[in-house]
């Protein structure tokens, strides 16, 4: 069974920030290109959105805020992920009550668990929540390795729907596919591996970069579904010296100073976080003009 909730590129949206709070803004503005564009899919409290430096009131004014602009044209995920199942499952029900149309949950970090407790872990979401989740593997981030064996035990779930997988190993990818097949939805959690992850069967990315180029990233995955891969491949190419300069520093510091740069939103970002450095703004700069984007 096919389990898929969007396909094509999910934008994971920042939280924009004016004098230290949120900047709704901003964020609706970000939103309404996003739609315009032809985004399949918006991220709320992702990691690009900052959610470990948000209280739970902010995610829940951000996903409130989200739904409430998009008005039901492409699908809301918001991020319910913590350390603590207790409170992964009290945002995950945030969420819910929200109207939210799946939760993005990413694996358990810093006290980190055994392939065991992730599948106890998610469990316990899945079994206490009434939308959709897409669990969220990036090791680098986390320090935990969500394996393909345990994802596939977790496929099982009626309420997992897709894992947006950001390890970086394209034969960890194959693997999913291999042991999952149709029973979730894989998505490319890093923009430099979207075309690689969709040859495999994935179902979309959930995009840093989309944020920066929405049309060309959803252009990339139309391209690929509609037969057209090598379309799909030169707009890969054409766009990895931008998926390069997003992440030369920790994200989302690269793509609010490429936010910036476009007029949509202040560079401005929460303590532990700071701006980018002036050879990383730079260099976005340069990458912005050679494409077009400013």
């Amino acid at each position: 069974m096919n389990k898929r909730l969007f396909q094509g590129s999910a934008a994971a949206l920042p939280t924009p920030m004016r004098a230290g709070e949120i900047d709704f803004e901003a964020f609706e503005r970000l939103i309404d290109r996003q739609i315009a564009a032809g985004t399949s899919a918006l991220v709320v409290c992702g990691t690009t959105g900052e959610p470990a430096s948000l209280t739970r009131r902010e995610r829940e004014w951000l996903a409130e805020c989200a739904l409430r602009r998009s008005g039901g044209r492409l699908p809301v995920i918001v991020g319910t992920g913590s350390n603590d199942t207790r409170a992964a499952l009290a945002l995950t029900a945030q969420a819910c009550a929200a109207g939210a149309d799946a939760a993005l949950v990413v694996t358990p970090y810093y006290n980190k668990t055994t392939q065991a407790g992730l599948l106890a872990h998610f469990t316990a979401l899945a079994d206490a929540s009434d939308i959709p989740l897409i669990l969220y593997n990036v090791p680098s981030r986390t320090g935990v390795n969500l394996l393909p064996e345990t994802v596939a035990k977790l496929a099982r779930h009626p309420n997992v729907c897709g894992v947006k997988e950001a390890s970086g190993s394209i034969a960890q990818v194959a693997a999913l596919a291999r042991l999952c097949g149709d029973s979730l939805a894989i998505y490319a959690g890093n923009d430099d591996m979207t075309l690689p992850v969709l040859a495999l069967g994935g179902q979309g990315v959930i995009s840093v970069a989309a944020n920066v180029c929405p049309a060309r990233m959803a252009e990339l995955c139309a391209r690929f579904f509609a037969g057209d891969a090598a379309a799909a491949r030169a707009i890969q190419l054409r766009l990895h010296p931008l998926f390069e300069a997003l992440f030369a520093e920790v994200n989302p510091i690269p793509v609010k100073a490429a936010l910036s740069l476009l007029g949509l939103c202040r560079d401005e970002l929460r303590l532990p976080l700071v701006p980018a450095s002036p050879d990383t703004r730079e260099a976005l700069r340069g990458v912005l003009e050679e494409m077009g984007e400013k």
